[in-house]
């Protein structure tokens, strides 16, 4: 499971934003101002960072340029009230990886928090994924289980390879109509359902059953404990 810190003073706005991110699989640790916020950004590990930009204590830019000066180039997804084009660009020249001006959606917001994380990860390209007997060769967009070929249309191996990407976190619907159809928006169609059912099918024949996983309400998963479907 992936840490997320949310530095925000704002209670009501710190447990929204908590909520959302453990809805997403993630876990989730809070400071309610800035000095805290520095130093648990400091000590701990974190796949990202929710910063918010007025701050008591220590305000969002001087953690961020403390943050940076020392070394550590966690992503940071800034919130602010401050809309305005200059303010943006302030939060992106201190440091940040990206700028979301409240309110938001919360599916914007995970959106760019997977956007962040991917552009940190260490070069090199990844040519295959695994998760138990199940593996994806990412240049032959072939897929086999125990050495057994599962064969899949485009589409089915792209939901796969973003998922098994995610393997055991909670992958929302949001999540999957960005990554894996190139919407920002959501159709208010059943699409997801059809290929995540024929996916299955597929896998289940290729005797890969239960690998994708539906969390009730929420999404998907692959790896991780067990959960209801």
């Amino acid at each position: 499971m992936l840490n997320i810190l949310c530095i925000e003073d704002d209670a009501a706005m710190a447990d929204h934003v908590a909520r959302g991110l453990r809805e997403a699989g993630y876990h989730v640790d809070i400071a309610n101002n800035g000095r805290t916020g520095l130093d648990m950004a400091q000590a701990g590990s974190y796949a990202a960072i929710v910063l918010d930009r007025m701050l008591p204590e220590l305000d969002g830019l001087s953690l961020l340029a403390r943050l940076r000066d020392t070394g550590n180039n966690t992503p940071v997804v800034m919130l602010s009230a401050l809309a305005s084009l200059d303010e943006r660009v302030r939060g992106l020249r201190a440091g940040s990886d990206d700028y979301v001006t409240k309110p938001f959606e919360m599916a914007e917001l995970l959106a760019r928090l997977e956007v962040v994380q991917r552009r940190g990860q260490p070069a090199g390209e990844v040519t295959r994924l695994t998760e138990g007997d199940l593996e994806l060769d990412l240049l032959s967009r072939r897929v086999t289980y125990a050495g057994r070929r599962i064969d899949l249309q485009p589409r089915e191996f792209r939901l796969l390879e973003y998922l098994v990407r995610h393997k055991g976190q909670v992958v929302t619907r949001s999540m999957l109509l960005e990554g894996v159809w190139d919407y920002h928006f959501d159709p208010g169609t059943n699409v997801i359902d059809v290929h995540v059912s024929r996916l299955r099918k597929k896998l289940d024949e290729g005797g890969a059953g239960n690998i994708v996983q539906t969390v009730r309400g929420t999404g998907y998963r692959v790896g991780g404990e067990a959960v209801s479907a």
